[in-house]
């Protein structure tokens, strides 16, 4: 299953179902590796995603030369 172009909710969504999957532990070794695979691509495509985000917050903050706030500081939960 290809993750490449996914909205972002999208790769989320398949992101847990993968964890999930994981979590039972019906897979077998090979299963189980795969899934892995999959999980840290659609993981890998999530984090481009917030990056390429937050650079747009960034640059639509920005007021002429000055900058209002330099980074989106996204709080941990």
């Amino acid at each position: 299953m290809g993750s490449k172009g996914l909205p972002f909710e999208e790769a989320i969504k398949q992101l847990e179902n993968v964890a999930a999957e994981l979590e039972k532990g019906d897979l077998n070794l090979d299963e189980s590796v795969a899934k892995f695979e999959e999980g840290m691509k659609l993981s890998k495509q999530c984090s481009k995603l917030l990056e390429d985000a937050e650079k747009r917050i960034t640059i639509l903050l920005k007021d002429g030369d000055s900058v209002k706030e330099e980074n989106f500081i996204q709080e941990e939960e």
